[in-house]
């Protein structure tokens, strides 16, 4: 990184790659060390944008969707092409589609699915817990929430491998250089967006009882909505669905591979896993959402214009001694631990609630398995500097 500060009591500037991958826990310190520089950064890299570090500012701007819309939520890309339904939509619009598919979230509905959960962590968990090693990302974290996605939209899990790789390309910064890196992700975007298509056009001549089936028979304003509009909200469900759970679940044993007293305690009394969870989605927030600002504003006396960019890590929030009592310590008991892992204001996930559910399921299955295993002793652990999850985790266990 590199620091000029021509206004430090303002809004210092500083340069840094969010593809640039680093040993894990680094760009968390590094949030962190913004967070006390200043509570508003300029990031110089490609066009610029802005990075609030504070909680409270960080929230607000959630909570502020007329200021800090969801019409383009990536910082690179000011103005997309696209419109990922319903995430960057907003007021009435967004509303309608949200009581649509809330009842398809709801916490009754997602208790239903419970079995079907368990059943594919039971068997993922099986098919390496005689091996006494394998890779959490590539073995477990990815094919896991993977396959209840494709379960959910009613598409075949043999196209696993297909999925896996747009993903890849889409959200990890696959490429030696930026422009490759966006050629590898605009032709994997293309690739999702025509392989959905075909799926609207079967599920009009032939619906099922799947996510794809109902969204197609929602309304907007009265009207049916259109296959690009169906379209949108499947990409969508695909980036949601995808990458958050795995990372999550990468980092949650992570930490409890490298803090052999937290994995005791939840081997020892599952009824902690819960409370773990939430503190792990706390200490290790990877999302790093981004809004785009409609009129000209101050932030902790930082002038944003309009049009700008604004990062909201939901990491420097959630680590703001502010907000957190001893806000570096990883507490799987915390109480109260009201973090934002999620997000905040009305575009807060509508999937939380059976992201808990996978999660809580893949611990209390892999621990009744593989209580006890530690990282691989040659173990290289990166992440980015943007929403993303660890590249590997390899760990080990006795058989």
């Amino acid at each position: 990184m590199s620091v000029t500060d021509p206004a430090p009591s303002r809004c210092p500037a500083v340069t840094y790659s969010p593809h640039e991958q680093r040993p894990v826990g680094e760009w968390t310190a590094f949030f962190d060390q913004l967070r006390a520089e200043a509570p508003v950064v300029r990031n110089t890299f490609a066009n610029g944008y802005y990075v609030l570090t504070r909680y409270e500012d960080i929230l607000s701007a959630y909570q502020d969707t007329d200021t800090f819309s969801t019409q383009a939520v990536t910082v690179m890309e000011p103005d997309p092409s696209y419109r990922w339904i319903p995430h960057m939509l907003g007021g009435d619009e967004h509303r309608q589609w949200r009581r649509q598919l809330g009842p398809y979230f709801s916490p009754r509905a997602i208790d239903g699915l419970d079995d079907r959960i368990r059943s594919r962590a039971v068997g993922l968990i099986e098919s390496f817990a005689d091996r006494g090693s394998c890779d959490v990302i590539t073995d477990f974290s990815f094919h896991y929430p993977t396959t209840i996605f494709l379960e959910l939209m009613g598409l075949p899990v043999g196209d696993l491998d297909r999925f896996m790789a747009w993903e890849a390309n889409i959200l990890h910064s696959n490429g030696s250089t930026p422009e490759e890196i966006a050629h590898n992700r605009t032709t994997a975007m293309a690739a999702v967006y025509e392989y959905f298509g075909s799926v609207i056009a079967d599920r009009r001549r032939r619906p099922g009882d799947d996510l794809v089936s109902h969204a197609i028979a929602f309304k907007v304003d009265g009207r049916p909505v259109t296959d690009d509009e169906v379209l949108s909200y499947c990409f969508f469900m695909f980036m949601a669905g995808l990458d958050t759970v795995a990372a999550a679940l990468g980092y949650s044993l992570y930490h409890l591979a490298t803090h052999p007293e937290d994995r005791a305690r939840i081997v020892a009394d599952p009824a902690l896993i819960p409370s773990a969870i939430e503190e792990i989605l706390r200490a290790y927030a990877f999302t790093i959402p981004a809004r785009k600002v409609t009129k000209d504003i101050e932030v902790a006396g930082c002038p944003i214009a309009a049009g700008s960019m604004v990062q909201l890590p939901i990491k420097a929030a959630t680590r703001d001694g502010s907000a957190f009592a001893s806000p570096a310590e990883v507490l799987i008991d915390r109480k109260p631990n009201n973090h934002i892992a999620f997000g905040a204001g009305p575009h807060r996930c509508l999937g939380s609630h059976l992201a808990r559910h996978e999660l809580a399921i893949a611990l209390e299955e892999w621990h009744k398995r593989i209580p006890d295993y530690r990282l691989a002793d040659d173990a290289v652990i990166t992440e980015l500097g943007r929403s993303s999850g660890p590249d590997t985790v390899p760990v080990v266990w006795a058989r």
